[in-house]
């Protein structure tokens, strides 16, 4: 269970999180989103906010990238606050991909796996495997710079998955792409998650969403907070 407990961010005198206390809502087994249904093992929250809300920072503390002013973060009761991003057992999806360019398709998607301590040829080979099941098995030696910007997320998708994280963090995760790519990907993303993603030992995949369009926040997710003025408030 996710918890942030009296957490607080300021940045140059600008407060940007402020004494926020949150938890993961108490959902059942299967999240139900407002349009596409049951989604069996798969629990989605989405956080909304204006651009500047403080979303990203959250995101950040969450994954360890950031250090809060005061407050921690917990995870089943463990304070994260001396526990460095590669140990959390988190995957954080960026809204550019952030895929590495001197790296292909497949050590990309290797990588995560690599700092986790496995061999390059073990790493390479369940890379391999999880690019085959999201239907990119022939892009294993291609550069991600010649990729379409959908392909591009699949592959980013591919590499936060491969090290079955007991939570995924999505910031903004389709609003590099356009209006018509963005609409057609959204649908098929949860899909791809359910079939690509064992989640914990409990059989829940969870998944954090950051996003400023309510309408894919209610397309994909259970339940949905709302960032503003550096607090958050329960919107469903």
């Amino acid at each position: 269970m996710l918890e942030c407990q009296h957490l607080t961010k300021t940045f140059q005198g600008v407060t940007l999180l402020d004494n926020v206390n949150w938890q993961w809502p108490a959902t059942g087994r299967f999240a139900t989103s407002a349009v596409g249904g049951e989604r069996p093992g798969v629990q989605v929250v989405a956080l909304l906010g204006a651009s500047g809300a403080g979303k990203t920072s959250l995101l950040r503390l969450i994954a360890g990238l950031d250090h809060a002013s005061a407050g921690c973060v917990r995870w089943d009761g463990q304070d994260l606050s001396k526990v460095p991003p590669e140990r959390r057992g988190f995957a954080l999806m960026f809204q550019d991909f952030a895929l590495f360019p001197h790296l292909n398709v497949q050590d990309n998607v290797a990588f995560g796996l690599r700092e986790q301590g496995q061999s390059r040829a073990a790493a390479r080979a369940t890379a391999s495997q999880a690019l085959a099941r999201m239907g990119l098995g022939d892009f294993t030696q291609r550069a991600v710079t010649a990729l379409s910007g959908g392909e591009q997320q699949r592959v980013a998708l591919a590499r936060a998955l491969v090290t079955q994280p007991r939570l995924f963090l999505l910031d903004e995760p389709f609003s590099s792409l356009d209006t018509d790519l963005r609409t057609q990907l959204r649908s098929g993303f949860l899909n791809d998650l359910q079939a690509n993603w064992d989640g914990t030992a409990s059989g829940i995949s969870r998944v954090l969403l950051v996003t400023h369009d309510e309408a894919e926040a209610r397309e994909m997710a259970s339940h949905a907070w709302r960032l503003s003025a550096g607090a958050l408030v329960s919107l469903w």
